[in-house]
């Protein structure tokens, strides 16, 4: 038994299909941020002070450099999927919803490549 009507099983129509595997790369983005905000924390604990010299030493390291990378991008991946969903249920202008979809995709991107460049700068000693 179906609960789809007639009409929309002649149609085709129902689910859009689009659900599952955004809810996926949330869930994925969230277990990698658990990780990676784990290492974070532990490895912030553990520096010695947090003096301007130690902290550049910490990022100059380039496995501490890399995993600094791919928290920033994880972080700004799921922040993305995050705001985009809230966006998708709650904003009802199309026009409007379309324009903060956009502007919010771009800076993501935007804070995410800054964010990098400083740990690439730091890390390379020329900020």
């Amino acid at each position: 038994m179906s609960l789809q009507t007639p009409l929309g099983k002649v149609l085709g129509l129902g689910s859009a299909g689009e659900g599952t595997g955004h809810f996926i790369n949330q869930r994925l983005s969230a277990v990698a941020l658990i990780l990676l905000g784990g290492w974070f924390t532990w490895r912030i604990f553990t520096l010695e002070s947090f003096a301007f010299l130690e902290v550049v030493r910490f990022i100059g390291d380039p496995l501490n450099g890399l995993l600094l990378m791919l928290l920033t991008l994880t972080l700004a991946y799921h922040s993305w999927l995050g705001i985009r969903v809230v966006i998708e249920d709650y904003v009802h202008a199309p026009l409007l919803k379309t324009g903060l979809l956009i502007t919010t995709g771009f800076v993501h991107i935007f804070l995410a490549a800054a964010a990098l460049y400083a740990i690439v700068g730091v890390g390379l000693g020329r900020l």
